[in-house]
């Protein structure tokens, strides 16, 4: 005769266990306490109807609150028989004289064709995917279905928007739209983390699509092989929630701003350069816009791009998270997003400094006397390029 050396199955020897289909109609009768003895990443995936959930090692403090009669017939699962079998004994101990695990568990009962409870909303499939942020009172179900029911612009595929693209994808932000009209270079692979070898010479657009395809089936990517401009940025922004802002000029920068303030469509910007980034939310009227913030761009000498300058990879990485995170707790309604606020980032010193910025009541585009645009002249902008000078054609100091 085999010993078996499971402790498990030492544990099965001692204890009583019923088989799903006994379970169904020992409680179909009424007459049985059903505890789940899972985590509670588990529970909210699926769980049996009528259940109260107390994992094993919390048994000993909290069951005598739902069984206070220990003669009362008790019946435990867990995903297979295994944790449930180890609670059965531990009842027992506590002098629980009518215990029983359901064999199998939750997978033999579900195997069995008998009904469970699954929230609505989401599949299972994304309950599972998930289940870490749905466990997160300040998502929960409902915020994670805010969140695949959201539509998000990412201006730009390179070094902020890879990280950005990367997270929003994998937190299951339904709808990403994506603007960028360069192609994949060695160059850019340092930091633009979705980007890969095989991929040089692709558009940055396609790139990406393939790389969120890759990683969450539940995102759609919307490819906008373009550049803005004044001709074009309204269609292109106005079924967004949010953009996020990566542009590489500031004529773009400003375009966006000018834009987003008439629809009133919040935007994320951020920017890095060698070892330094910057992050702020514009939400319009709630805050100030970026004209608040730059009223005029600066001049070429003062804003050197990556290409000329350089910049450390991970800049990318930081701020470009920075962004996802705000855009999620836009989503989300949760949290104190970064709005009126400038946050500032010294990698070598691993500093962050916080500089609040306030509406120019004199600002031309969000101030209280700036006047109202009818919508015969929605999308007719000004000469950004003129109004933008020697800066038209310089990179902003974040960039691809």
């Amino acid at each position: 005769m085999a010993v078996t050396t499971d402790p498990i199955e030492v544990i099965k020897e001692r204890i009583s266990e019923v088989s799903v289909e006994e379970a169904k109609a020992e409680l179909d009768k009424g007459d049985a306490v059903l505890i789940d003895v899972r985590g509670p990443a588990e529970w909210q995936v699926s769980r049996l109807d009528g259940a109260t959930r107390i994992e094993t090692e919390d048994l000993e403090a909290e069951i005598d609150g739902v069984v206070p009669d220990t003669s009362k017939r008790v019946l435990l699962y867990c995903a297979t028989g295994r944790r449930s079998a180890r609670a059965a004994d531990v009842l027992q101990n506590l002098g629980y004289e009518n215990v029983a695990s359901v064999a199998g568990g939750i997978t033999a009962w579900t195997e069995a064709g008998l009904p469970i409870v699954e929230p609505e909303g989401m599949t299972r499939e994304q309950r599972i995917r998930y289940s870490r942020h749905t466990l997160l009172p300040e998502v929960g179900f409902e915020g994670q279905v805010k969140l695949l029911n959201a539509k998000v612009l990412l201006l730009g595929a390179g070094g902020l928007g890879a990280p950005a693209i990367e997270y929003l994808a994998a937190a299951g932000v339904g709808t990403l739209g994506i603007v960028d009209d360069d192609v994949v270079d060695m160059s850019n692979l340092q930091r633009q983390v979705i980007h890969t070898n095989d991929r040089i010479g692709m558009p940055k657009s396609t790139s990406a699509k393939e790389f969120v395809a890759g990683l969450n089936p539940d995102v759609e990517v919307v490819e906008y092989n373009l550049r803005l401009d004044a001709s074009n940025i309204l269609d292109v922004i106005r079924d967004y929630d949010i953009v996020v802002d990566g542009a590489d000029n500031f004529p773009t920068r400003y375009l966006l701003n000018d834009a987003s303030v008439r629809l009133g469509i919040p935007v994320v910007s951020a920017s890095i350069l060698g070892f330094d980034g910057q992050i702020s939310t514009f939400v319009p009227h709630d805050g100030p816009c970026y004209r608040c913030l730059y009223p005029t761009p600066p001049p070429p000498e003062l804003a050197p791009s990556c290409g000329a300058n350089g910049v450390l990879g991970v800049m990318a990485g930081v701020m470009g998270l920075l962004q996802a995170n705000e855009v999620i707790k836009l989503i989300l309604g949760i949290g104190d997003p970064l709005v009126g606020r400038l946050l500032l980032y010294d990698s070598l010193g691993t500093n962050f400094t916080e500089l609040k910025v306030r509406r120019d009541p004199e600002c031309p585009i969000c101030g209280p006397n700036a006047p109202e645009i009818p919508e015969s002249e929605m999308g007719k902008f000004p000469d950004y390029e003129l109004f933008c000078g020697a800066a038209a054609r310089e990179e902003t100091p974040e960039l691809s």
